[in-house]
């Protein structure tokens, strides 16, 4: 799949994963074979496909989380992840954050703590990071709240700390495996306007999962439909309307509606085929 402007940051290459039969069977399955995509600097993608397809295991092999049975994973045209390749290195040096369907904040630390918590860890959490995480607890409309614990907290505002939170430390590259998934809708059209302006803070590469066709148009510079398992990336669908974008408004143009038609086909035809008796 070809990247916009300014070539890719991230490369997949060919890549397949098989998970080995159960209670010693030898039959393994095919979850991805011969997936490839390519995204560009600052670039937002959304994936969607199937239940089942293997958008989340597409992610963790992008995160390092898990491994490839083939192909191989590119950041910057340097190889970091091959079958043969040492050791898993998760989030690649923290090149790669990974925003999760749960939001995995400690619920013994305030709000702040959660948010700098990585840069704690990284030992970069000087004047300039403070400054930073300030500015992206602003915007994402979390002022206030910095000594909260997690549990005093709302869904849709754990959500943001865990935006936050992945920003904060800088990655230049996103993935987001259906992180409002859980969330009403109107907390969900919230947080999609919170996201776009956090991201255009700074123009993150962000590649993020969806099973919701209006948030992938919402949310992305193209979308990228998966076929049913074994997942390749079977249509690309570049998302030509004006940023920034109101998702009440954005639902009315006819643009927007002839696209969400053709993304919608295009899933349906990768829909499970129905055994026959």
């Amino acid at each position: 799949m070809t990247p916009g402007k300014g070539g890719p940051v991230l490369e997949v290459r060919d890549l397949a994963r098989c998970f080995g039969g159960r209670d010693g069977r030898d039959d393994a399955l095919a979850v991805i074979e011969g997936l490839s995509l390519a995204v560009a600097e600052g670039e937002f993608v959304t994936v969607a496909g199937p239940s089942g397809s293997g958008k989340s295991t597409l992610l963790n092999m992008i995160a390092q989380i898990d491994r490839p049975s083939e192909g191989t994973i590119h950041l910057r045209g340097e190889t970091i992840l091959a079958p043969g390749k040492a050791d898993l290195n998760p989030g690649w040096n923290c090149q790669i954050g990974y925003v999760t369907q749960e939001d995995n904040l400690l619920p013994w630390r305030r709000l702040l703590d959660n948010i700098l918590l990585p840069l704690r860890a990284q030992r970069r959490l000087d004047a300039d990071a403070r400054t930073r995480v300030a500015a992206l607890i602003e915007t994402a409309g979390l002022t206030g709240f910095e000594r909260y614990y997690p549990h005093e907290l709302s869904g849709g505002m754990r959500k943001r700390a865990s935006l936050v939170r992945t920003l904060a430390y800088d990655p230049p590259v996103i993935l987001m495996d259906e992180p409002f998934g859980a969330l009403d809708a109107q907390t969900r059209t919230e947080l999609h306007a919170d996201l776009l302006r956090l991201w255009s803070l700074k123009r993150k590469t962000i590649v993020f999962v969806t099973h919701d066709i209006t948030e992938a148009i919402a949310l992305g510079d193209r979308v990228l439909v998966l076929s049913r398992a074994p997942a390749r990336v079977v249509d690309e669908y570049r998302v030509d309307l004006p940023r920034p974008r109101d998702v009440d408004h954005l639902i009315a143009e006819p643009a927007f509606a002839r696209l969400y038609e053709s993304i919608r086909q295009s899933l349906a035809r990768q829909a499970p085929k129905a055994r026959r008796a």
